[in-house]
């Protein structure tokens, strides 16, 4: 336990010796006395499933489930998380309306969902708690009320929203911060009852209308429903706000392909599911294949959608062309513009327009154009894994997606090591960090996967961090809206650096501030214009690469085992460091095309 501190050591050896000296004899009855009834594994109103399926493996008596009761096909619902109500934080945020800046930070943030704004109108109040707080919206949510909810049972506690909120409280006389922010953490058990109620009546509370807000913003983006929610990932996560994201923005058409990891674990396990649905019954479609193959399985999706699209569109001609659908309706269709969420819904509505005239047909090119009708509206296929799966073990099937040219979005959790086995090296590891398999420092540099992918020029390629999140939004939508392959790479803190997760965005911005993480992006259609493709969006360095890295054990452990090597391998990681800001910074300032650069 050496490189978790010193701290660390010293209260394993005092949790020892107080175990000896508190081990006593507890004398037990041969039959239960207590009164005490524990409270129902999941709520009554669960659905019928849930409570004699879910709950019971919840409860660990999976075994004694009849057959009779298992789905035949193996299909299980999705968004059954939100019955866990595990209870296991100890604080929970309690948001301060009148602090408030209403920017959506601490939801973006928040790496199991459990925090949500909505905007609507005053007069939803009516029915509310005692306890439940609103405040009047800003800007263009003027005439609404704001509210931002906390789920009691379903936080973990992890404080990340409370440190990275931007609203403070100011003394109305001095002016000065009182320590309080917009946000701030209190005990739970005290609120856990009317905090319940709270969080019961914001659900009830329609979703936030679209037209009050821009989706590719902060904010805007943490008004839509996350599709992704209380997941069995670590407090603070650093790979799950991206997830969630992905589901905000896009999760009611999204197909996604997940390689074996910690985004396998916590986004597909049983017997609770952290993707679910909109209220119409649109969500994520998700499935894990192999390690080593999950780029080809994601692609596999984006040939077989491909293909049925080209076969609904013969299909719908033949259909005109019978009579059987108007041509106006079929033009319609076939040339929607469904580069928005706007025109994504109003594809739907034609399509289900189209399927209620095939309905009224029984023929056969009636009814084979209804069985693939819907995959006339966009889909939209993301391959998602970590780093162990993108510059490892699956990078010959990445490589090989990539330059396939397809319209396939690559998201890869970056934590910089194989977390979901432990914390051992892969090839994203930087030099001198110590990692299973690397006790000594590694000895090379990190892997650079932007860079390769960039090579070939038709593939839209970005870094991205929690550190700035206006970045993050704009960047998912513009990989989403390329027309070909897209590789989004996530830094992504973990507790396999051996930090505080409560402060992991922090050493996220240290990352980015040191140059370690260079945020970018390469855009080919800006090159299709004659500009650089290619976009840096972070500053220059404001602070060496050993600042960042000693906030961190992966780093300083060696500083401890190995005094050394550790300065050795430092000064060869600052090297690589200013070696590659100076590389990209070059690269974004070359004249391409003839043109000027800007």
């Amino acid at each position: 336990y050496g490189r978790y501190g010193e701290a660390v050591v010293e209260q394993n050896y005092k949790a020892v010796d107080a175990a000896l000296e508190n081990t006593f004899e507890v004398k037990y009855p041969d039959h239960v006395t207590s009164t005490i009834t524990l409270p129902p594994v999941v709520s009554p109103d669960a659905p019928k499933f849930v409570q004699e399926v879910t709950a019971e493996i919840m409860a660990g008596r999976g075994d004694n489930i009849p057959v009779s009761k298992m789905p035949v096909d193996g299909r299980y619902p999705p968004g059954t998380t939100a019955f866990e109500k595990r209870n296991i934080a100890v604080e929970i945020p309690e948001w301060l309306p009148e602090v408030c800046l209403q920017c959506g930070m601490c939801s973006l943030y928040c790496p199991h969902a459990t925090i949500r704004l909505k905007a609507y109108d005053a007069e939803l109040l009516k029915n509310a708690p005692p306890t439940f707080k609103s405040v009047d919206g800003k800007g263009k949510l003027a005439g609404k009320k704001f509210t931002v909810q906390v789920a009691p049972e379903d936080c973990t506690g992890c404080g990340v929203c409370v440190v990275n909120c931007p609203g403070r409280e100011r003394d109305p006389q001095t002016k000065e911060p009182t320590g309080r922010k917009a946000i701030n953490m209190v005990p739970q058990e005290p609120v856990r009852a009317s905090e319940r109620d709270n969080w019961n009546f914001f659900l009830s509370l329609p979703e936030t209308d679209p037209s009050l807000y821009n989706p590719g913003t902060v904010q805007g983006s943490q008004f839509i429903k996350p599709l992704f929610e209380f997941s069995g990932a670590c407090a603070g996560c650093g790979e799950t706000p991206y997830v969630k994201l992905v589901t905000q923005l896009f999760g009611d058409r999204t197909i996604i392909a997940n390689a074996t990891g910690c985004s396998s674990i916590y986004g597909g396990n049983l017997p609770t599911t952290p993707y679910t649905t909109r209220a119409d019954g649109r969500g994520p479609a998700w499935a894990n294949s192999l390690f080593e193959d999950n780029a080809e399985y994601g692609m596999g999706f984006r040939l077989t959608i491909d293909k049925f699209s080209e076969y609904a569109v013969e299909l719908l001609d033949k259909a005109v062309e019978s009579g059987e659908v108007k041509e106006d309706l079929a033009e319609a269709i076939k040339t929607a513009d469904q580069s928005t969420q706007e025109g994504i819904e109003a594809q739907r509505a034609r399509v289900a327009e189209l399927k209620a005239a095939l309905a009224k047909c029984n023929c056969d090119l009636c009814k084979q154009l209804e069985s693939v009708a819907d995959y006339l509206v966009k889909k939209s296929v993301w391959i998602i894994g970590g780093d162990g799966w993108a510059y490892d073990i699956g990078y010959g099937g990445l490589d090989h997606v990539i330059a396939s040219g397809r319209n396939v979005n690559m998201l890869v959790l970056d934590t910089e090591v194989y977390s979901n086995t432990g914390g051992q090296m892969s090839k994203a590891t930087p030099r001198g960090s110590t990692a299973k398999f690397a006790a000594g420092g590694k000895p090379t540099c990190k892997k650079d996967l932007a860079m390769m992918a960039m090579s070939y020029g038709s593939v839209y390629v970005a870094r991205v961090s929690l550190s700035n999140p206006a970045h993050l939004v704009k960047t998912l939508m513009e990989a989403e809206a390329y027309d070909g392959p897209s590789v989004v790479i996530c830094y992504c803190h973990c507790i396999a650096h051996g930090i505080n997760t409560t402060y992991g965005v922090e050493e996220q911005k240290k990352a980015v501030a040191s140059g370690h993480w260079i945020l970018m992006r390469y855009n080919p259609a800006l090159a299709a214009e004659g500009k650089n493709p290619l976009q840096i969006d972070s500053k220059e360095p404001t602070i060496s690469f050993e600042e960042y890295a000693y906030g961190e054990n992966r780093y300083r452990v060696l500083k401890k085992t190995n005094p050394d090597a550790a300065v050795k391998l430092m000064e060869l990681a600052e090297r690589d460091v200013k070696r590659n800001w100076k590389f990209y910074k070059a690269m974004s300032e070359m004249n391409l095309n003839g043109q000027e650069p800007e």
